[in-house]
């Protein structure tokens, strides 16, 4: 209850407060809107970069896993031919 008193008087001074001092809200928001746009702007160009940046990534680790896997199988087969030739010479003897 104390919760809901505490933000109507909130809202209450807040309205009476730009309706007071309507010039130097206006003020305020020239001042912080330029200055919010520049943080905004420079937030958005960072995010991009490292957006690009992980993208490029991922691609290298992607080509790198497929190389690891076909590597991986030649040497699966390699030990395969390696066992056949192996059974075989046991055979032999």
């Amino acid at each position: 209850m104390m919760a809901l008193a505490g933000g109507l008087v909130a809202l209450v001074l807040g309205i009476v407060g730009i309706v007071m001092w309507w010039e130097y809200f206006v003020k305020a928001l020239m001042a912080g809107i330029p200055v919010m746009l520049i943080l905004g702007g420079a937030l958005a160009t960072y995010l991009g970069i490292e957006e690009i940046k992980d993208k490029k990534a991922a691609e290298r680790f992607d080509t790198e896993k497929d190389d690891l896997k076909r590597e991986v199988d030649n040497l699966k087969k390699e030990l395969k031919e390696m066992k056949g030739d192996k059974e075989i010479e046991e055979r032999k003897d």
